[in-house]
This record gives structure tokens, sequence and C-alpha cells, in this order.
């Protein structure tokens, strides 16, 4: 898969993507990803990528042409790359959505900045726009790296095994459980006895319980969605008898 992120801030980019996991499915070859400075398509005197708004008003606007300009060099010889503008007025990003995603062969990530970018720009080439969240921040650039990290992930090798996300919050719209490390006591707090009992079985019945009683305490809306299998139904009653008590 391929991901390039436009932005006037590759540098910041660079940081983020050549770490960790993601940093090193980049340097096997597992996912491409290019961060390409829209300013070097500019096609002024001084590199200006932002001019005053129509209409007036506080900041400025991106400009249609360096914006264009870069999209087009990602386009060269091939059909039409994903492009998603990541905007507080765009879809709020789920796990369902980066699933699909992640099964593009090219995407292309647009940062805005200042007061925005020229509504043409999404009017003409934009295919969707996407929110990480009711917050808005300085600029597109962080946004643009948690999408890209939540699709890398998904990625076939970039995880160890496809266990590392489907057992995760939102995979399969559960919550995850809690999760323990050694020492098994910890300042007179203990590690659940069931996690240390070898019972598999019973490890996994305690897991799916918790992830079930996280939901629905903190995502009833997801919980209400969930279609439960005849055996997550006998943990639910199991469930519901002990809270009777």
């Amino acid at each position: 898969m391929r991901i390039d992120i436009m932005t006037l801030f590759p540098e910041m980019c660079e940081a983020v993507l050549n770490e960790s996991i993601i940093g090193r499915a980049r340097k096997t070859g597992k996912v491409e990803l290019n961060c390409i400075n829209i300013r070097d398509f500019a096609e002024n005197k001084h590199n200006k990528v932002d001019d005053m708004p129509y209409g007036g008003g506080m900041g400025m606007v991106m400009a249609i042409q360096p914006i264009e300009s870069c999209y087009k060099s990602l386009c060269e010889g091939e059909e039409k790359p994903h492009l998603i503008y990541l905007s507080p007025k765009g879809k709020t990003l789920t796990q369902e959505r980066v699933v699909e995603l992640s099964n593009f062969e090219h995407i292309v990530l647009l940062c805005g900045h200042y007061e925005g970018i020229d509504q043409r720009v999404i009017d003409t080439i934009v295919d969707e726009e996407i929110s990480i969240g009711d917050y808005v921040l300085t600029g597109g650039e962080l946004p643009a790296l948690v999408l890209a990290d939540s699709v890398c992930r998904m990625l076939p090798g970039v995880l160890s095994d496809d266990l590392c996300f489907e057992e995760e919050s939102h995979f399969a719209g559960l919550l995850e459980y809690p999760q323990y490390t050694r020492p098994a006591v910890w300042n007179g707090l203990e590690v659940p006895e069931v996690l240390l009992s070898g019972n598999h079985a019973e490890i996994e019945k305690w897991r799916r319980k918790k992830s079930f009683e996280i939901t629905r305490e903190r995502r009833p809306d997801m919980f209400s969605k969930l279609e439960f299998s005849k055996k997550d139904l006998k943990i639910l009653k199991e469930m519901d008898e002990k809270a009777k008590e």
C-alpha cells in the first residue's frame, strides 16, 4: 500500500513515521509512506501557498494552485488515488473506516492549515473529508498521522499477528478487556486470579465478560449495536444475575 501525505511540514510527519512499528514497516517495505511539501509546487517567487479570503475575515486560506499541482504530481501514470482531506467538518474516523481504507492501493492525505483550503479543491479533487474528533487543531498533520498509523497497522505483516488488532478496542465493536503484566502483586493490588490459572477457556470467558462490562458502561451506543452468540448471551445472563445479588 502507498500513502502520500501532502503537507507544509514534511519534517514533522517524517519524525513520527520513522519511529516504532510504522518506521520498521516502512523500512522493510510493508508500506510505502511519502511526505510531500506542498510549498515546493507554488508557482510564485516566494513559494507562497496562501492568500486572503474573499469576503474578508480573519486568517488566510490555502490556495488552489499549489495543492492541485502537488496532487497531480502524485497521479502520474496511474488511476486517481483516493484523496482524503483532514477536516473538522469531515465524518469522524472509525475503526470500520480504517479497515476499509486499508484495502486501498493508494491513498493521499491532504493537510490543511490557516483557515483551511479553497473550497474548489474540495469540490473538484477531494474524495472524502475525515475528522479525528469534535475539536479543532492548528493543522492537518496530526490527524493525517493518526489516520496513517491506524491504517498501516492493519496491513499484512506490519504487526506480528492478526490477534494484535483483532482483540483491541473497536475492532469488533467492543472495548478491550483490562491487561496485566508482572509482578502479580503491586502495592497490594493483585492480578485477577483467573489470569494466573492457565485455564485458557476461563481466561477467554473472563476477557469477553470484561469487554462486555466496559463497553456497556462506557459506550452504550456501541453495545446496543452488537450481535451476540449463544455463548455471549450466557455470559451476559451470568453478569446480570450477579449484578442483582
